[in-house]
């Protein structure tokens, strides 16, 4: 690979680890580090990390690692930090790539087998930590955290599939957490005790940093949840976020409310159309997509989290991603069975790496921060899989009642708050955001314009002037690689109701009280 090409891409992303940058040139091929330091903050878990003539390069957190180190040093290896990521060789060299199922994690990792002399990739099953990859003009696979770092060098970047890993070739699935083996033959109440404790462990696991962590909330149910079971679990007020237009801000209102309930330290940024539109462009270079629903979502979280970097010293930020994937969406309240219901639900989480989880890492990690996103834990995630679809369909008047009775009760949470309709993040930070984004697009071009241009694209065809505008900038930044996406993210549109030539929640026949 030419050394140029290569030192180019690995500036691209050096946001996401700002702290300390190391290249390791072992022969056979090169690893590369950009580091934000979040567990073990000392020089010492700097990586790429060596052992026996082995190498490895880890973006994750391993949760409960302490218990895995302990037995391994039992084994005869030793540690020099306190960073997670320490024990990938030590367990690599025990347990060879059965240590990928073992793991309870967020991860995207490298290894070099020195023994071997093979490289070894591997992502976790949700795809919470992001992982690309491509071949270079010499045939070599190359491997990196984000889309742009491979402009330039590979002709065709795709995602790393999660709950794989890559050997000689070879993309080997480990870990399908979509695959129900065993359906729960849970009763309701069974089922929402359980959804309230998985959950509630979910959130703490993930409260444990040596860097200081940070909430955002929106005041909707899922990441007040999440603030909520935080705040129960620490003896300070934690610090929490909104975002919102200046003017018509739904979000904010409710954010406050539940910051007010549960006790945070809660901080408002207010955004402008003037803001969302001067930040478009970058926001598309940052995801490295043109879908729609993305893109929107993305505009309020990229702007609060680049003030969190700015304003704080928090490094880790807690999200409610995930939710709306397993337990519902205001279209899949349409679903003609539960059969397709469940169907819908294994497509979502089996894409969310290039939707809602991919927003969230880039928005976040392009601002210096960690995502943790407690919805996503694994045992979480496969029980609530692995629950009747006949009790998580929309048969009780609201959406994720599963979800809404665990903690119905429990004080956690007011219930104005707790009950409250779904409304779409894209529309609540304000409805006039949405707008002006369709307005700007339609600005830029005539109805011929539009016609025109978006012949040129035969794979995820733009189908509205604001997706053409999308499309457009992303074709500059990332030229040829719309195939990174799975297209866009709609409704099921085969299902009565669901028809729709725009994502929002707004056009849906149920939408109701939900913006209100």
């Amino acid at each position: 690979m030419d050394r140029e090409a290569f030192l180019e891409g690995f500036r691209k992303t050096k946001t996401r680890g700002p702290d300390d940058s190391r290249i390791v040139d072992l022969g056979a091929g090169i690893l590369a580090f950009h580091r934000l330091s979040i567990m073990g903050l000392t020089p010492s878990g700097m990586q790429p990390f060596l052992l026996d003539g082995s190498a490895a390069v880890c973006n994750g957190e391993l949760y409960g690692f302490e218990k895995e180190r302990e037995r391994l040093r039992k084994k005869g290896y030793s540690f020099q930090s306190d960073s997670d990521c320490e024990i990938i060789l030590p367990m690599y060299f025990e347990y060879g790539t059965e240590m990928f199922s073992m793991l309870d994690a967020e991860f995207a990792l490298v290894i070099y087998d020195g023994r071997t002399g093979d490289f070894i990739a591997a992502r976790d099953p949700v795809g919470i930590r992001p992982l690309y990859f491509g071949l270079d003009p010499a045939e070599t696979m190359v491997f990196a955290s984000e889309a742009k770092n491979l402009t330039g060098i590979c002709k065709r970047i795709m995602p790393f599939p999660p709950g794989h890993y890559y050997r000689n070739g070879e993309f080997i699935p480990y870990c399908d957490i979509t695959e129900v083996k065993a359906a729960s033959p849970d009763g309701l109440e069974t089922v929402c005790e359980k959804i309230r404790d998985k959950l509630t462990e979910g959130v703490k696991k993930r409260l444990v940093s040596d860097s200081k962590i940070g909430f955002l909330l929106s005041g909707g149910l899922d990441s007040s949840l999440v603030c909520a079971i935080a705040q129960k679990e620490c003896r300070h007020p934690i610090r929490t976020f909104a975002i919102g237009m200046e003017k018509d801000a739904i979000d904010l209102r409710y954010a406050r409310q539940a910051a007010e309930y549960i006790g945070s330290e809660h901080t408002e940024v207010f955004m402008t159309r003037e803001d969302v539109l001067a930040a478009l462009r970058e926001v598309i270079y940052i995801l490295g997509t043109y879908d729609i629903t993305t893109i929107r979502a993305s505009m309020g979280m990229y702007l609060v989290c680049r003030a969190i970097h700015e304003q704080t010293d928090i490094r880790v930020i807690l999200t409610g991603e995930i939710s709306d994937e397993l337990f519902g969406y205001k279209y899949t309240d349409f679903a003609p069975s539960a059969e397709e219901f469940q169907k819908e639900a294994v497509k979502r989480i089996s894409e969310i790496h290039m939707y809602d989880v991919l927003r969230a890492d880039r928005c976040i990690s392009v601002n210096s921060l960690e995502a943790r996103v407690p919805f996503g834990d694994l045992e979480f995630v496969r029980y609530v899989m692995s629950v009747n679809p006949e009790l998580k369909m929309n048969r009780y008047g609201i959406g994720k009642y599963l979800l809404r009775h665990a903690f119905e009760g429990t004080g956690i949470l007011p219930d104005s708050l707790l009950w409250r309709e779904k409304a779409a993040f894209s529309d609540a930070v304000g409805h006039s955001m949405v707008d002006d984004l369709k307005e700007y697009a339609g600005s830029r071009y005539s109805d011929a314009d539009f016609e025109a241009l978006s012949r040129k694209y035969s794979f995820a065809k733009p189908f509205t002037k604001e997706s053409l505008l999308y499309r457009e900038i992303f074709e500059e930044y990332y030229p040829g690689q719309a195939e990174m996406v799975a297209g866009f993210w709609m409704p099921n549109r085969s299902w009565p109701g669901c028809d729709v030539q725009d994502p929002s929640a707004r056009v849906l026949s149920n939408y109701g009280n939900s913006g209100k």
